[in-house]
């Protein structure tokens, strides 16, 4: 009979309740053995380089250096090292910046016992794990139209700064040394692909979603 290979496990959080349940939790499988644990993303960092696990439990929200962070230094200088984010937040951001940076998993902290462990067993396979939250935020993220203002030419935005600074089409034009004709076709373009119905509010759209500095 062979012997069942044990995969070698580091929680970080920054919980110690949180890590004491996992720590707990592992005990309970043959295959599974806890040999480290931290409580930042610079700990982290650092025991990996040490222990060399098989798979990281990464909680996201820690002071210092965060979760995702953690994963993207993990996974570069330790391609063989294998990390599940298991987090309490499952909004777009976090979810992208995990994968992003390198995790094969996203999983949730009220994941079951038995979603868990296949998940650890999963990332040793190099098969990924996404949690029912995690995976409907992706989907989320390729659904969602993209912020407006993406396509603008760096002449329209050079001209939107210059609406964002109050100046009019003859004050433009004047700033830019081009004719009038041309700064109303520039704003003619910038309105259209802004999806703005006039002046006021593409230069509102320009200072939410950050268009110009």
């Amino acid at each position: 009979m062979s012997e069942v290979k044990t995969i070698k496990v580091i929680i970080v959080d920054d919980h110690a309740m949180v890590r004491s349940g996992l720590d707990a939790f592992m005990l309970a499988f043959d295959d599974l053995e806890l040999i480290g644990e931290a409580s930042s993303g610079e700990e982290a960092i650092d025991i990996c380089a040490q222990l060399q696990p098989d798979v990281v439990l990464m909680d996201l929200m820690m002071p210092g250096i965060g979760g995702v962070a953690a994963i993207g230094a993990i996974r570069e200088k330790h391609p063989n090292i294998q990390v599940i984010a298991l987090t309490s937040f499952a909004e777009q951001e976090h979810v992208q910046g995990a994968l992003k940076s390198g995790a094969i998993g996203y999983l949730m902290k009220n994941v079951s016992a038995d979603d868990l462990v296949n998940a650890i067993r999963d990332a040793v396979s190099g098969k990924p794990s996404l949690s029912p939250e995690a995976a409907r935020a992706l989907v989320q993220s390729t659904t969602e139209p993209a912020p407006p203002g993406q396509d603008l030419t760096e002449t329209e935005r050079g001209v939107l700064k210059l609406m964002v600074e109050g100046l009019n089409n003859p004050d433009i034009a004047e700033r830019l040394m081009v004719s009038t004709s041309t700064v109303k076709f520039h704003v003619s373009n910038i309105l259209s692909k802004l999806r703005a119905t006039g002046r006021t509010e593409a230069v509102a759209l320009a200072v939410k979603h950050k268009l110009v500095t």
